[in-house]
């Protein structure tokens, strides 16, 4: 995993929580975290296999250690995740996630493409298989010097 509960967790409010869980309301705070917890982990674990996606292209996934910006890129990707679950409105303060998930998206292309890297070498393996293309060639045959004369 590429983030935790933990630190998802973190990044919402906790009158959140009943909007997010959907069901009815759950006044007491101990019973609402233990219907959350897995719901946060499914958006978790969605999220890592989006980033999965952009970074095979480059990378041997999963990657490990875990290079900040990618556990940031997660924790975007997730609480966007949750939140998507009941809709987000353009017009309140939702919107935030929305464009955080935006920019981890557009980050991750750039990734993909080439364009940024994470710091790490990439895997050439890993992106002649996602390519489906490689190169062998054996050795020549013919050179200048075994040429002369002819």
């Amino acid at each position: 995993m590429y983030s935790n509960s933990d630190a998802v967790r973190a990044m919402l409010k906790d009158d959140a929580l009943n909007t997010i869980i959907g069901d009815t309301f759950i006044e007491d705070p101990a019973e609402r975290e233990t219907k959350i917890g897995p719901i946060i982990d499914s958006a978790i674990a969605d999220a890592d296999g989006e980033i999965d996606g952009y970074l095979a292209k480059r990378y041997a996934v999963p990657i490990s250690p875990v290079p900040k910006i990618i556990n940031n890129c997660s924790k975007d990707i997730a609480v966007y995740n949750l939140w998507a679950r009941i809709g987000i409105s353009e017009d309140t303060g939702e919107k935030t996630y929305l464009n955080r998930y935006n920019s981890a998206i557009k980050f991750l292309t750039m990734v993909a493409e080439g364009k940024v890297s994470l710091g790490m070498p990439s895997d050439d393996t890993a992106t002649a298989a996602a390519s489906g293309f490689s190169i062998k060639s054996n050795h020549r045959l013919f050179n200048r010097d075994s040429l002369k004369g002819m």
